[in-house]
C-alpha cells in the first residue's frame, strides 16, 4: 500500500465505506477525527446502511473516550459530493464506483458485528492502528506528534 502526502493546509478528505455503516466505518471516521485534530475531514457511509450504529461500537468507542452516539448510519447518497483524497473500504466487498477519490484502498478488516466484546475491541484497535498509519504518512504535520 503506497501513500502520498497531500497539500499542507488543506484538510485531508477521507471517506470510509462499509455495507451497513454501523461498525468499522463508524469507528474509522471517529478515529480519523480524533487523531486528525482538524487536519482531516472524515466521513463514513454504507452501500446498504442499517440505519443505526451498533451498540457494541458505541460502547467500544466510549471506552476510548469518544461518543459515537452523535454518529448515524447513512448511505452514500448522504455524504458530501466532493472528490475525496481517500476512499477506504473496510473489507466488505464494496467498491463505491460513484465516489470520486484520488486513492482507493481496501483494508480488509473483519466484521466485528457478531463478535464478543473482547474480539470487538481487537477490531477497534486494529482500525485505530490503520488510521494512525494512514495519517502519519498522509498528513506531514502529524509526523512529529506522538499522539497521532
Amino acid at each position: 500500500m503506497s501513500h502520498q502526502s497531500f497539500d499542507v493546509g488543506t484538510p485531508l478528505k477521507i471517506l470510509f465505506v462499509c455495507v451497513e455503516n454501523s461498525n468499522r466505518s463508524q469507528m474509522a471516521e471517529a478515529f480519523a477525527k480524533i487523531h486528525g485534530r482538524g487536519l482531516v475531514e472524515a466521513h463514513s457511509a454504507g452501500s446498504r446502511p442499517s440505519g443505526k450504529v451498533n451498540p457494541k461500537a458505541i460502547e467500544s468507542m466510549r471506552e476510548v473516550g469518544y461518543d459515537l452516539v452523535q454518529h448515524r448510519s447513512k448511505g452514500l447518497s448522504e455524504i458530501p459530493d466532493t472528490e475525496y483524497d481517500y476512499a477506504i473500504t473496510m473489507g466488505c466487498g464494496d467498491e463505491c464506483p460513484f465516489v470520486r477519490a484520488r486513492q482507493r484502498e481496501d483494508w480488509n478488516i473483519p466484521d466485528p458485528k457478531e463478535m464478543s466484546s473482547d474480539e470487538f475491541r481487537s477490531v477497534r484497535d486494529l482500525v485505530e492502528q490503520r488510521i494512525k498509519q494512514l495519517l502519519t504518512v498522509s498528513v506531514p504535520e502529524l509526523i512529529n506528534d506522538k499522539t497521532a
